[in-house]
C-alpha cells in the first residue's frame, strides 16, 4: 500500500517537514462543493491538509458535470459530499474527511462548531447563508476565506483576491455589502475573498429545470435568495470548468500559503 508519505514527497521537498507536518495537523471546514468548493476541497487534499470536513447539502445533476470535480455520468443522483469524500480518500487514505450532507443556515450553524477549525472556507450559493455564514465566521478567533461568484466569466486571468470591503466591480460582492448594511450586521473582521470583475451576458438557451451560481448581481435581491438544492429556481448562469476550479485552487492556496509563511517565518 502507498506510504502516505510518499505522496507528499514532492510537497515537502518545496516546503519541508515542518511546514507538511502542520498541514497534516491543519483541521478545515469547507462550505459548499460545487463548481468552486469541489475544487478546493482536492486542492487541499493533495496539498496535504490532514482534517477536512465538507459540508453540502446538494445531489450531482447531469448540469453539475460540466464543472464539478466528482460530477460524472455515473454519479448523478448521488450526495456531492459523498462521492468527493471517495475521491478525496482515493487520493489520501490517511486523510480524515468528514462529509456532511447538510445545509448551513442561522438555525443550523451551532452544529458544525466552527470554532474548532483552524480555517472556514465559504463556497455556498444562498445569499442568505453566505451572510450569516460570513458573520458568524468572522466573529470567531478563525481564518475566514471567501469565494465570490463565479459563473458570467470566461477569462480567468481576471481572477484575483482581495480584501472584502475593498473588492470592485463584483456583483456579489456588492450584494452582500448592501445585506450588511440592511441587517445593519457586519463581518466583524476583514477577510480575504476569491473574485472576478468579469460579468459577461448569457447568449445562449436558457435551462427552466435547474438554477445555478443563483448570486450573480443581473439578478434581482429575490431571486438571489434561492439556493441551489431549493427546485424553485428562476434563473440559470453559464459557468465554466477552468474558471470555478481556478476559484477553488485559489482559495485552497490562501490556507496553503499561509500556513507556509507562518511555519517559514516563526
Amino acid at each position: 500500500m502507498t506510504c502516505s508519505k510518499d505522496i507528499f514527497d514532492r510537497t515537502i521537498l518545496l516546503m519541508g517537514n515542518d511546514v507538511f507536518n502542520a498541514l497534516q495537523k491543519t483541521r478545515v471546514i469547507l462550505f459548499g462543493v460545487g463548481g468552486v468548493g469541489s475544487w478546493c476541497a482536492e486542492g487541499l487534499i493533495r496539498s496535504g491538509i490532514g482534517h477536512l470536513t465538507i459540508v453540502d447539502s446538494d445531489t450531482v445533476s447531469v448540469s453539475n458535470i460540466n464543472r464539478q470535480l466528482m460530477a460524472t455520468t455515473k454519479t448523478v443522483g448521488r450526495p456531492k459530499v459523498e462521492v468527493l469524500r471517495e475521491r478525496l480518500l482515493d487520493i489520501n487514505p490517511d486523510a480524515d474527511i468528514t462529509a456532511l450532507q447538510e445545509i448551513y443556515s442561522a438555525e443550523t450553524a451551532a452544529r458544525f462548531q466552527l470554532e474548532t477549525y483552524d480555517y472556514v472556507i465559504d463556497a455556498i450559493d444562498s445569499l442568505s447563508n453566505k451572510v450569516q455564514l460570513i458573520l458568524h465566521a468572522t466573529s470567531l478567533d478563525v481564518q475566514f476565506f471567501s469565494a465570490m461568484g463565479a459563473a458570467l466569466k470566461v477569462d480567468p486571468s481576471k481572477i484575483h483576491t482581495g480584501e472584502f470591503w475593498e473588492i470592485k466591480y463584483c456583483p456579489l460582492a456588492r450584494m452582500l455589502r448592501k445585506r450588511f448594511k440592511n441587517l445593519n450586521q457586519y463581518p466583524s473582521k476583514k477577510f480575504q475573498c476569491v473574485y472576478s470583475p468579469e460579468v459577461l451576458p448569457n447568449i445562449g438557451a436558457a435551462s427552466n429545470t435547474e438554477t445555478e451560481n443563483c448570486q450573480e448581481d443581473n439578478m434581482d435581491e429575490k431571486t438571489a435568495e434561492v439556493s441551489t438544492w431549493d427546485l424553485r429556481k428562476a434563473q440559470t448562469n453559464g459557468s465554466l470548468a477552468h474558471i470555478t476550479a481556478i476559484f477553488g485552487f485559489t482559495l485552497a492556496g490562501l490556507v496553503i500559503e499561509e500556513i507556509y509563511k507562518l511555519k517559514v517565518n516563526s
